[in-house]
């Protein structure tokens, strides 16, 4: 979060005190990160509404600049002003989806973590962040060398943001029920898989000082345990990673982070592999 020097924050005019903008200011003042100031909208000309906020966020102190555009869909505009911007961060307020249309159309909240080869903090609470509990989930049964390195960048940031926020950082990772026809015995007992993960965990409490009643290791499915952990610490924050699913299997399967987007009653940050990020990069590059 600290690497963090220019954040992209989409606007809705309707709503001139959106929360999204309230996270930028947090976020930018202490990281001293530039504002760039998005509006996607190819219709209504909003320049002087964007002029007067630009205005008033210099005066205290921020630096911030302005743009309006519209493409084929929001998450394309948002993508390419992260891009022309060079954007390290994403803040957009996210809005329920309608059950039904969400079962039809992948909703663009969705595409936008999919596609965009940056963080998304998607802010859906406007309730304080100062002393709250921040709640990172990994999921150390993947033991990849991608997956580590994604969990050390989702317990950082969560780490970074609750540092930021004054608040308690919290891990979370779920593990699989026992197995008794597994061929590893590690995996026929609860105890012994709960204590698998808890040492594959140990790295984040040795580098982070997390004293025990801070890592949470759980049985069950992720996008289960999530909101009922980030319910349980009344967290303000949730980072999960999250893969970039694209064709017929992103469709049907999705993942985590989007199955419990609009269960979470937090903020939600969602990072994405390195690795992932220069796949979404060259196929912008390619697009363009």
């Amino acid at each position: 979060m600290q690497e963090i020097r220019s954040i992209l924050v989409v606007l809705e005019p309707d709503q001139p005190d959106g929360l999204a903008l309230k996270r930028a200011r947090l976020i930018a003042g202490a990281t001293q990160s530039e504002l760039h100031l998005v509006v996607c909208d190819g219709q209504q000309d909003h320049g002087t509404w964007l002029g007067e906020l630009a205005d008033t966020l210099r005066e205290e102190g921020y630096s911030v600049s302005t743009r309006q555009d519209w493409q084929e869909s929001s998450h394309q505009t948002i993508i390419a002003a992260q891009q022309a911007e060079g954007c390290g961060l994403v803040i957009k307020q996210h809005y329920p989806d309608n059950p039904l249309k969400k079962a039809l159309l992948t909703p663009d909240d969705w595409k936008l973590l999919r596609y965009c080869p940056c963080p998304v903090l998607l802010v859906k609470t406007d309730r304080p962040w100062t002393g709250g509990n921040v709640l990172a989930a990994v999921d150390v049964g993947n033991d990849d060398p991608e997956h580590r390195t994604l969990h050390a960048s989702i317990v950082c940031h969560a780490h970074d943001v609750a540092h930021l926020a004054k608040g308690e950082l919290h891990v979370l990772s779920a593990h699989p029920a026992p197995l008794l026809s597994a061929a590893d015995p590690t995996f026929q007992l609860r105890e012994t898989i709960a204590a698998r993960y808890r040492e594959s965990c140990q790295r984040f409490q040795d580098e982070y000082g997390l004293s025990n009643h801070q890592l949470h290791i759980a049985e069950g499915p992720a996008d289960l345990l999530i909101p009922q952990m980030a319910l349980q610490l009344d967290a303000v924050v949730t980072v999960i990673g999250s893969v970039a699913r694209t064709g017929l299997s992103g469709a049907l399967i999705g993942n985590t982070a989007e199955v419990v987007l609009d269960v979470l009653e937090s903020d939600v940050l969602v990072l994405k592999p390195d690795d992932i990020c220069d796949q979404l990069e060259k196929l912008i590059e390619e697009q363009a």
